[in-house]
């Protein structure tokens, strides 16, 4: 960990931002919180503590589940992914929810030594993500195999749209929705009326009420950010309410040496750049070993006394090197901001994926987990 490089996290933002996206849910609809992925890099620790207003929360393996536990989380934990064999133990006496998709899991619980709370689980249909969960074809047997098991509650169903965020056509995810209403359907005719059914995520969530179900599961909407540029664009075009999230996270940095170099000078690994005036130099301590990514290299900015400074040369693993001659009052162990808001400027986690070339989830989420996290 080091004490120069750090994020900072708005305490208020992350529960407003949870009233923002349940306010447009029926009554009686709950919202669960994803934190996986150290709460998409905003930190889990520090997450956990200011949602509040959210009834559950969900991550991707056991160790975060546990972690979860471990923080005094007691409300409901939904585990999404594969939970090993050999560990269903643990999940069942920490009191998680597990995400089922694999018959082998199934018959791991039933087989768990010990009499104890029966294992509450969701069945994830497949209805075209091609990623986890069960066929629909396969969901009566998965239904079956757990139905009147004393090792076993099926607690709750879901789904996770292919296609929902990156497209102003909805038809895909018209498709899948319709498939797992009928799959549902289907379950609920054989005699289990699970009590908990969740498809929406954040973009779902704002879009399509109709997805909502009993349960909204979302992420990037927490932290503030939209999920794309197109999911924005069609509440605007839809007249719908369009929730106003409010960035979560800043990221900074201090300088830690200044230096001026003469015009002609090369600067950095493969001599990318090369300075065109007397130059004043400033050098960074974060690099792509803390998630700047190094795609940032002659084309990002960072702000300096609410100013902008482009990145100049590569980044490297542990360092960048900015630009500030036209910012004279520049010192050493001045604050920088990589990420967020310096007086009037500001650095949005969008431009910092369009620099990248990828998306916003991919930037905030690869935020190193050995950074300070501070609330403020």
């Amino acid at each position: 960990m080091s004490s120069l490089v750090w994020v900072e996290l708005d305490r208020e933002a992350p529960d407003h931002n949870a009233k923002e996206l349940i306010r447009g849910a029926k009554q009686g609809v709950k919202l669960c919180a994803v934190v996986k992925s150290n709460a998409y890099g905003h930190g889990v620790g520090q997450m956990a503590g200011l949602l509040p207003s959210v009834h559950w929360f969900a991550v991707n393996s056991l160790e975060e589940g546990l972690q979860l536990r471990r923080l005094g989380v007691e409300r409901p934990v939904l585990v999404l992914g594969h939970v090993p064999i050999a560990r269903l133990g643990e999940a069942r006496d920490s009191g998680l929810r597990l995400t089922v998709f694999n018959r082998d899991t199934i018959v791991a619980i039933e087989a768990l030594p010990g009499k104890k709370e029966p294992v509450r689980v969701h069945l994830e249909i497949e209805t075209g993500t091609a990623r986890q969960g069960v066929l629909p074809e396969k969901v009566e047997g998965f239904v079956k195999q757990i139905r009147g098991k004393d090792g076993l509650v099926l607690e709750g169903v879901s789904t996770h749209f292919a296609n929902i965020e990156d497209t102003l056509n909805h038809e895909y995810a018209e498709r899948q929705l319709t498939l797992f209403s009928e799959v549902l359907e289907k379950i609920r005719g054989l005699g289990i009326d699970p009590p908990v059914v969740h498809t929406a995520c954040s973009a779902a969530s704002i879009l399509f009420p109709k997805t909502h179900f009993t349960m909204l599961r979302t992420g990037i909407g927490l932290y503030g950010l939209w999920p794309s540029k197109e999911t924005y664009l069609s509440a605007r075009m839809g007249s719908l309410r369009i929730p106003e999230l409010k960035p979560v996270l800043t990221w900074k940095a201090k300088i830690v040496q200044i230096k001026t170099l003469p015009a002609g000078n090369f600067v950095g690994y493969g001599c990318t750049y090369k300075t065109t005036r007397r130059t004043k130099l400033a050098v960074l301590p974060v690099g792509y070993a803390d998630g700047y990514d190094r795609a940032f290299g002659n084309r990002a900015h960072v702000l300096v006394h609410g100013k902008r400074a482009p990145v100049i040369g590569r980044v490297c693993m542990n360092h960048c090197m900015i630009d500030v001659t036209d910012i004279p009052k520049t010192a050493l162990e001045d604050e920088v901001v990589l990420l967020g808001k310096s007086e009037d400027e500001s650095i949005v986690v969008e431009k910092l994926a369009e620099w990248a070339g990828t998306i916003n989830y991919e930037v905030v989420s690869r935020i190193s987990p050995l950074l300070e996290r501070k609330v403020v």
